[in-house]
């Protein structure tokens, strides 16, 4: 497997861009230099990522989100385990 991130990655298993290897190595995101954990999709060639926007949901019980701009940044977390095994 590579060591960068993919382009990009949505945490939804109903998204066409999950995938539960990367994800399972841990994937963080610095969004406009900043850490960011309640990440849901991000996009790095378009520059945007999607974030929980708080508890809130709809009808059908999936999570609320707010798209922004900016510079994206993707990281493996646990990049230094997967080496190993």
């Amino acid at each position: 497997m590579s060591d960068t991130p993919p382009d990009r990655l949505s945490v939804n298993p109903s998204s066409p861009f999950y995938d539960a290897d990367v994800l399972a190595r841990g994937v963080g995101v610095r969004f406009k230099g900043e850490e960011k954990t309640n990440v849901d999709e991000y996009c790095v060639s378009e520059g945007w990522v999607r974030l929980a926007a708080g508890k809130a949901v709809d009808r059908k019980g999936n999570q609320l989100t707010i798209k922004l701009q900016g510079t994206v940044e993707p990281y493996f977390q646990n990049s230094e385990i997967a080496s190993e095994s």
